[in-house]
């Protein structure tokens, strides 16, 4: 058993085999809720998490075109795809636990990013589970390796990384998930569907754990949150905001348009403002 808890966030981001990295995550975090494990340490994480030899990860241009249509293949594409995202996301929780120890961030900061990274173990868990059922698993396709570049970018600053991670890219999430679950139960897959629909709905939590924390840190350094998000993602997002927003589940969150709206691209659908998304996928 690890000591601390920075020796365990190392420990799950040095481990390789996915459901053996889920396995130490949700021992770790429940050894942390229960006290077992009661000191931060100082164990440092590593630059890259280690991944298993498949699947083999590509450049996101070199990724092939994922269909939107019900055929297995199409939803097996699609849950291997939401399920390479939340590998990277156990990683990336983690690693904020022990990435940021000069910023002396409260328990509760803790608690909340251990917890995040138990969801997102469980997740991947659930969509494993749910590929080997239609005769796949992760590892089966290409994925592609540009999810641990905003961790990279941000690996010198919290706010950043805050700024970018949860609240941009897992709010991403929010914004298109609840379309692919109405596909999918429209292909007739309800379990599937039903899958998503949990990750959505508890993704909401890590939105709103990356807003509160981030506004902390804002607080503390007496900066105006909404103007420091913007500049820290015009700065650091080469993405850029799509439309349209999820502004249901992003109030839930305690994300305002405040932040997103008048630096997010033109609709291209020029549509009526929706509150859902389009696209298929959940960005962790």
């Amino acid at each position: 058993m690890v000591a601390t808890l920075s020796e365990a966030a190392v420990a799950v981001l040095t481990t390789a085999a996915p459901m053996e990295k889920v396995r130490l995550t949700r021992e770790y975090a429940a050894a942390w809720r229960g006290g077992a494990l009661a000191e931060i340490g100082g164990a440092v994480p590593p630059d890259r998490p280690a991944r298993p030899e498949r699947p083999e990860l590509k450049l996101p241009r070199d990724m092939p075109k994922r269909g939107r249509g019900g055929t297995l293949q199409n939803r097996i594409a699609l849950l291997h795809a939401l399920a390479h995202i939340e590998l990277n996301a156990i990683d990336l929780a983690w690693d904020i636990v022990c990435r940021f120890p000069g910023e002396a961030m409260p328990r509760g900061f803790t608690d909340d990013w251990i917890a995040v990274a138990d969801d997102e173990a469980r997740h991947f868990a659930m969509l494993e589970h749910r590929l080997n059922q239609m005769g796949a698993s992760y590892g089966d396709l290409p994925a592609h390796d540009g999810l641990w570049q905003a961790a990279q970018k941000t690996a010198q600053d919290l706010t950043a990384r805050l700024a970018l991670v949860p609240m941009v890219l897992e709010a991403r999430g929010l914004d298109v998930t609840p379309d692919t679950v109405r596909r999918l139960r429209a292909f007739g897959d309800d379990e599937s569907a039903g899958i998503l629909q949990t990750i959505h709905d508890e993704e909401i939590g890590h939105v709103a754990a990356g807003h509160r924390w981030f506004s902390h840190l804002c607080r503390r350094r007496g900066v105006d949150p909404v103007a420091t998000w913007q500049d820290l993602v015009l700065r650091n997002f080469r993405g850029g905001l799509k439309r349209p927003f999820n502004v249901t589940s992003r109030a839930a969150a305690g994300f305002g348009p405040e932040f997103y709206e008048s630096i997010a691209a033109p609709d291209p659908a020029a549509g009526p403002t929706s509150s859902e998304g389009s696209d298929g996928g959940s960005s962790s």
